[in-house]
């Protein structure tokens, strides 16, 4: 007959099976210590993504949302490796491929969202490993500081480059391309440069902590606090 289990064991086991369940498997978490931010912008070349009247291409804007992130990330001291630069399809594998090549990353992936019910709104952050939690979470909070933005929240998701992933990887959508404000909105590089600025910020104070994010040029002057500023206009270029 088998020793009965001490009551200071059971709950050790049952803390041991806890942290089982929420272990991050072979996700390195490098949150708070990464040096190199992998950028990539979704779709590309044969595959437009998202495509609706109201709003450019998917892979048109992702790619222009996905350059102007890069570039305040590497104005922020952060190395920075894009998955694609120009409009090419890259395979869902070779983008996991090049965000577990480097050492110390997190990775960054650009979307735009598409829906049936043109009336849906707004920003989604997905990430899947727990170690990816607090960026998402940081992504989608700068995200809604953006004037008159829609919170459909954070969710896990089984995407194969966030499930894939050896670093922290999380999956923004920047809108509804099928929602006509939104479709509007992404056609505005001047919003297009809004959204990366608030991308940027969330990573760097990821890093590096509240305060130390500055934006650039043009955007510094224009940037206001969300219950004060005014709705973006529509594109005019």
């Amino acid at each position: 007959m088998p020793r009965p289990i001490s009551l200071a064991l059971a709950f050790a086991l049952l803390a041991s099976l806890g942290a089982c369940a929420t272990q991050t498997g072979r996700v390195k978490n490098t949150t708070k210590t990464f040096t190199t931010v992998v950028v990539d912008a979704g779709h590309g070349g044969k595959d437009s993504g998202a495509y609706r009247r109201s709003g450019p291409p998917e892979k048109v804007v992702t790619l222009d949302v996905a350059q102007r992130l890069e570039r305040k990330l590497r104005e922020s001291q952060l190395k920075t490796v894009m998955t694609r630069s120009s409009d090419v399809f890259i395979p869902l594998d070779e983008r996991v491929g090049i965000e577990n090549s480097q050492k110390n990353a997190i990775f960054v992936s650009i979307h735009f969202n598409d829906s049936r019910k043109r009336g849906i709104h707004g920003y989604e952050t997905y990430y899947h490993s727990g170690a990816s939690f607090d960026l998402a979470n940081r992504i989608q909070s700068k995200l809604m500081t953006i004037p008159h933005s829609g919170n459909r929240g954070i969710h896990t998701a089984n995407f194969r480059v966030l499930r894939m992933a050896s670093y922290p990887a999380v999956l923004v959508e920047c809108g509804f391309l099928s929602n006509r404000a939104d479709g509007n909105q992404a056609r505005d590089w001047e919003y297009r440069e809004l959204l990366a600025d608030r991308i940027a910020e969330a990573i760097v104070e990821q890093r590096y902590g509240p305060g130390v994010y500055q934006p650039s040029g043009r955007l510094a002057l224009q940037l206001q606090p969300a219950s004060t500023g005014p709705a973006l206009p529509p594109a005019t270029r």
